[in-house]
């Protein structure tokens, strides 16, 4: 249900707990017992996944992390909050480290001020996390809280977007903006957010077509900025795809499953008069997971294309990634059907991006209890990783590789990227892409950004190695501090990528 890439390339992947016992038992002697579903669980609810060794760890999370949500902050720890019943305010720590036979989830004295169920959380310049929404928490507020100010803001916008019976506005999607204001999209409406003041900056025109939050279940990301030295001002692009009509969640709680919305919305919300671009997929879509890929291309897979998110509540699962070319002048060659999987990821599945540039896939429970017999779309508890087409062997000579990153990467300032190609290229396609790992849940990558980096110039070390200078994005409103990924890309095909954290 939930998946969080960290800097040490290891996956905290976790569901709920109120289920019952997992087939996964916690190291002796650690044990839950304020379960709701058994007196005692010693079963682990949670896992640490190597991605390298496809192996695994047990973790044990405390309270019932159902529906939650999360962001890392600036040294890499993962904050989590929220949840359901005994996690409903809960906030949890998970730190990479060196011990790995230890390191555990830990859950803070501190509470949530409010409880936070399907609430979005994003990473803010100043290295605090912004907590927003959740069923019937129409507020927003902040991890660490600050002592000279209120603990919890009330933001109208929230119950304003809420459809009677329905609700269609949580999980809204969230996006940090230049300016340092932060853009709110809920139901079918957006908002620009200026949360030091507490006040609505800017409102957008309503979305054409269907509704597009949970559980009428779209998804969004920010398309990449491309940056320039000295501008601290980038066009910033917001996507969103796929959802419901109105009505729909209603209509499968009496078996009847309404078709998905098919249409994707751009907006330049840095434009003077911003307006919807509306296009087409190539098939209608609920709950699809929409990821940015090193080559600022757009990856949309998972999801169904009749009914809403919610148990029982969609048929009819899409099987094939679509990709989508944003940069593409023709709009009728923007999207490319990939192939297929063979297993159905619906509702309570997940999607990240790794390291080497495939996309872990995760995940699929549609049912109020894990059933995996007797039933038209099974609990499926197995990963897979899905390799968009830059990962095709046919494209191993342009693949860069040893790629290092030398010298601090600071703001404003200059850095440079070594690699190596198999033959001799020319450099004219190249360019360099920083990118930070997404929390994943219900279908929404929450602080996914790509930055399309600076060259300043590119230097031939010898016969196959180059040398690539850079500028790093100007701001903290640009790129939060923090771990990002950065790639390599020479004509289309990225190399494995290298972490770096900004400060």
């Amino acid at each position: 249900m939930h998946m969080q890439l960290l800097h040490n390339n290891k996956v905290v992947i976790f569901d709920r707990t109120d289920f019952g016992s997992s087939n996964l038992s916690l190291p002796r002697g650690k044990c839950r017992y304020n379960d709701e579903a058994i007196k005692v669980d010693c079963t682990a609810h949670s896992i640490l996944y190597n991605v390298a060794t496809n192996t695994y760890r047990p973790l044990m999370v405390q309270t019932d992390v159902w529906c939650s949500s999360g962001a890392v902050n600036s040294n890499g720890t993962l904050i989590q909050t929220g949840g359901y019943h005994d996690g409903e305010r809960k906030i949890r720590l998970f730190s990479p480290c060196n011990d790995e036979e230890t390191c555990d989830w830990t859950e803070l004295q501190q509470n949530l001020t409010v409880k936070r169920w399907y609430s979005t959380d994003h990473i803010l310049p100043d290295g605090r996390i912004m907590i927003i929404g959740g069923r019937n928490a129409y507020s927003y507020e902040f991890f660490p809280q600050n002592s000279n100010t209120n603990y919890v803001f009330h933001l109208p916008f929230l119950k304003e977007t809420t459809d009677p019976k329905e609700e269609n506005n949580l999980y809204p999607f969230l996006y940090l903006l230049p300016d340092g204001n932060v853009y709110i999209f809920a139901n079918q409406r957006s908002i620009v957010l200026d949360y030091a003041k507490n006040r609505v900056v800017r409102e957008f025109p309503v979305i054409p077509g269907e509704k597009r939050s949970y559980p009428a279940t779209g998804s969004s990301v920010m398309l990449p900025m491309k940056l320039v030295a000295g501008d601290f001002s980038p066009v910033v692009e917001v996507m969103v795809c796929g959802g419901a009509n109105g009505g729909a969640f209603l209509q499968a709680a009496v078996g009847g499953f309404m078709p998905a919305s098919r249409t994707c919305g751009r907006i330049k919300i840095t434009d003077p008069d911003p307006k919807w671009v509306m296009e087409d997929m190539p098939s209608g879509r609920v709950m699809p997971d929409m990821l940015l890929l090193p080559t600022g291309d757009v990856i949309i897979l998972n999801g169904a294309s009749k009914g809403t998110a919610g148990w029982e509540s969609a048929i009819d699962p899409v099987l094939n990634p679509v990709l989508y070319e944003p940069d593409q002048p023709d709009p009728n060659k923007r999207f490319s059907v990939l192939n297929p999987t063979s297993i159905p990821r619906m509702y309570h599945s997940s999607a990240t991006l790794l390291p080497d540039g495939r996309i872990l896939v995760g995940g699929s429970n549609p049912h109020i209890r894990y059933n995996f017999t007797g039933v038209k779309y099974p609990t499926e508890l197995s990963l897979e990783a899905f390799m968009p087409p830059y990962l095709s062997p046919h494209h191993s000579q342009l693949r860069p590789s040893n790629t290092t990153v030398e010298g601090p990467v600071s703001y404003g300032q200059k850095f440079s990227v070594t690699f190596t190609l198999g033959v001799s290229q020319d450099m004219k396609e190249v360019m360099v892409t920083m990118i930070a790992p997404s929390f994943t849940t219900h279908s929404f990558a929450m602080n996914q950004r790509l930055l399309i980096l600076d060259i300043v110039e590119i230097q031939q070390l010898s016969s196959f190695t180059q040398k690539i200078m850079v500028y790093a994005p100007p701001s903290r409103n640009i790129a939060p501090l923090g771990y990002y990924m950065v790639f390599v890309v020479h004509k289309g095909v990225p190399g494995h990528s290298i972490w770096v954290k900004m400060q």
